[in-house]
């Protein structure tokens, strides 16, 4: 994906088992964001910069919502554990990572694997993508101000 393009219509199931889709959005805003794993140190401190900053992305008119492998009983838990206020996916199967563009190759310790790349997407109210920020920029512990900074210039 990228800017200019449309979210796919179907997004995935969220930690209550209920299906997402994109139109159940239009008219709003969305901070659509990739994760790897839920309670990871990374992640979490992505979540809690969201959790954090979400009176100001609200105002600014976003809804956030998170995806990762994870199963929903996982974004439950991760819910709870980080009194996180927005829905989260889960994307097992990767389909929607795929469709994204964000599943690709990584490495730890010299293993290669394949993950989620950490990525967030901003999407208009008309659910056309307006911003990519991309695994390299994403500092995870200040990521809602960097889209604050996007946001607000």
């Amino acid at each position: 994906m990228k800017v200019g393009d449309k979210l796919p219509l179907i997004l995935g199931v969220d930690q209550n088992g209920k299906e997402v889709k994109s139109s159940d959005y239009e008219g709003t805003k969305i901070i659509l964001y990739f994760y790897p794993k839920d309670g990871t140190s990374g992640c979490t401190a992505e979540a809690i910069s969201l959790r954090d900053n979400f009176e100001k992305l609200t105002e600014e008119g976003y809804k956030i919502i998170g995806v990762s492998p994870d199963s929903s009983q996982s974004h439950l838990k991760f819910i709870e554990k980080n009194s996180l206020p927005f829905q989260l996916i889960s994307d097992p199967d990767h389909r929607l990572a795929e469709e994204m563009g964000v599943w690709g190759e990584k490495s730890m310790y010299g293993r290669k694997y394949f993950g989620i790349l950490r990525t967030t997407f901003l999407v208009d109210q008309n659910g056309i993508i307006t911003r990519i920020f991309n695994p390299k920029e994403i500092k995870t512990k200040e990521h809602a101000c960097q889209i604050l900074n996007d946001v607000t210039k």
